[in-house]
């Protein structure tokens, strides 16, 4: 074996009350592609971190190339060629695409001033390279989170590092963004670039990777060679246990019409198409899981947000809940009504970044917590304890911060809060972005028992609810859902029974172009 270029020796870190890696040793080798996987709160985001300069104060020892280091922060760590794409998107959205990959970073021309031309003309050719249609002057909080997800790597990729840290990079990407995705990959180790590569997605781990760590727990299990591993295995090492099939027994019996959409449009103000959606019809049912299917810019979350009354211009067309027509010009009329919605991008619109834990997963149910315009604090303790116990939330408990858990676990918080106001209809927006393969399949028993009216969600929910359903993983909803509906363009173009669904005929549907569109209109 060749010396490695970074070692990792006996590195610990712990938070208040969380212990996050304890002595921790790993090697990577120059040039190869080293996967590090585990649970969420098993250690992989803190350890990154750590690499990249975000967190200074731990014990150990980082080498990198055989000398010491100890990054003052993540400035120090690029000057040194070790850069990171985090999983939590991290742009400032008042700013272009191109500002954002140059922050701190500004190119300079005569005199020193800022050469916006010279930015942009090099953020196209980086966006270009990931094959990414954005605008360099687009402005990042316009972007939807697929396309954030670009920009982040872009950014990544500008700075030319010769050991590049990716954190859960296809999180927000749906098949064809990962493929491309893959392509600049490969690019990047044919110039030598070593990458430390963080995913949930065993697939993509075991399409990429040389070798593969598992953590769990915050300790080092195992390392790895890929070509003598298998899926199950890593599996294993990751949760101590098997993850055994998914099986929700008998078949889910849909009741009456929860839900039905006529000709539901969204106008695109400037944009040549002139719409995100076109004359969309559906029908939801009470007992049904109906999934969502489609590439980035199908208009999957534009249609969520106009079913919970959150779209960016008001929508045409008719919606009726519970057989009455809705017209909802806010989501605190949806959420009245017994609408509830999981966004994607739980950092910039699920998560209260001041709040704790508790207060995160209590704050749409005060009515139930507060006597007199008071709120009783061990009310609202008791209840948003209940809702962590049932899914299973890891933290050092309710009063830990919301931003010291990972990111799969603050997902569960951001449903078990929605959980607690008995939805009649769940709208859930790529639930399982960055959360573990255990944790999924919790998730996935949770949604079932939702529809199947489990007593443990109370009288209102009896009998079942709805609930709607994106995900940019087929396989996912192949699995949970009992409908899928494919948006192309922002029209819908196919409906597939769970018995007629396949990941061919459901790309087949999301990637017809305008003249099959129009043939479908």
């Amino acid at each position: 074996m060749s010396q490695p270029i970074i070692a990792i020796r006996r590195v610990s870190k712990a938070f208040p009350g969380v212990q996050a890696l304890a002595d921790v040793s790993i090697d990577v080798l120059p040039g190869e592609l080293h996967a590090i996987v585990g649970e969420n709160g098993a250690g992989k985001s803190t350890l990154m971190k750590i690499l990249s300069g975000v967190l200074t104060d731990f014990e150990g020892e980082l080498i990198l190339e055989g000398k010491p280091v100890r990054f003052a922060g993540t400035r120090d760590a690029e000057a040194a060629g070790v850069s990171i794409i985090h999983q939590e998107l991290n742009l400032v959205e008042q700013l272009s695409a191109a500002a954002n990959i140059f922050l701190g970073r500004e190119i300079r021309g005569w005199l020193g001033f800022r050469d916006d031309r010279a930015m942009d003309e090099a953020a196209g050719r980086l966006l270009r390279e990931l094959e990414c249609e954005v605008l360099p002057r687009s402005l990042a909080g316009s972007l939807r989170v697929g396309d954030q997800q670009l920009i982040e790597i872009a950014k990544a990729l500008s700075l030319q590092s010769d050991i590049l840290i990716m954190d859960e990079p296809t999180s927000a990407l749906t098949e064809s963004e990962v493929s491309r995705l893959y392509r600049v990959i490969e690019r990047l180790r044919k110039r030598g670039v070593t990458i430390l590569y963080i995913s949930h997605k065993l697939d993509e781990i075991f399409h990429l990777s040389d070798r593969i760590t598992v953590l769990r727990d915050g300790k080092l299990v195992r390392t790895l060679s890929t070509k003598e591993t298998s899926p199950k295995v890593v599996t294993h090492l990751m949760v101590g246990r098997e993850i055994e099939a998914i099986d929700f027994g008998s078949q889910r019996k849909a009741a009456d019409v929860l839900l039905r959409v006529e000709n539901l449009s969204l106008s695109w103000p400037g944009h040549a198409r002139g719409w995100r959606l076109k004359d969309v019809s559906f029908e939801l049912r009470r007992g049904e899981v109906l999934g969502i299917a489609g590439l980035m810019g199908a208009g999957r979350t534009e249609l969520l947000e106009c079913l919970f009354g959150a779209a960016a211009e008001r929508p045409t067309g008719k919606i009726e809940l519970l057989g009455q027509p809705v017209n909802f010009r806010h989501p605190g009329e949806a959420c009245e009504a017994g609408i509830a919605l999981v966004t994607e991008d739980r950092k910039r619109l699920g998560l209260f970044a001041a709040m704790n834990v508790g207060e995160n997963i209590s704050i749409c149910t005060l009515d139930q917590t507060g006597l007199a315009g008071f709120i009783n604090r061990s009310r609202e303790w008791r209840i948003a304890g209940a809702a962590s116990e049932q899914l299973a939330v890891k933290s050092s408990g309710l009063a830990a911060p919301i931003t010291s858990l990972s990111g799969g676990n603050q997902q569960k918080c951001i449903i078990g809060r929605w959980l607690l106001t008995q939805p009649q209809v769940l709208l859930l927006d790529d639930p399982t972005r960055g959360v573990d393969v255990g944790a999924k399949a919790e998730l996935y028993r949770l949604i079932d028992g939702l529809v199947r009216g489990d007593k443990a969600q109370g009288d209102k929910t009896s009998g079942g609810i709805g609930v709607i359903m994106t995900s940019s993983e087929l396989p996912e909803l192949l699995t949970v859902c009992d409908r899928i509906l494919v948006l192309s363009e922002g029209r819908l173009t196919a409906t597939f029974s769970r018995a007629e669904a396949t990941e061919h005929k459901i790309m087949e549907a999301a990637t017809l172009g305008r003249t099959a569109l129009a043939a479908v209109s």
